[in-house]
């Protein structure tokens, strides 16, 4: 069960960070030197968690 609901967390970081640098907004409005690396931190940790969980259910399997 961990493992889905870390693939569905993992979705909604990237879904974030998109927004975060498509809006530049962040709880408070942000300057793009600041969105866009916010952004792709968010980006890199969805995409951290996805794999993470994609390994874990292959080795579960």
């Amino acid at each position: 069960m961990f493992n889905w609901l870390s693939l569905i967390t993992g979705l909604f970081y990237i879904v974030l960070g998109i927004v975060v640098i498509v809006y530049k907004f962040f709880i408070i409005i942000l300057e793009p030197n600041v969105a866009y690396p916010l952004g792709g931190l968010l980006i890199a940790y969805g995409v951290f968690r996805i794999v993470r969980a994609i390994i874990s259910l292959k080795n579960n399997n």
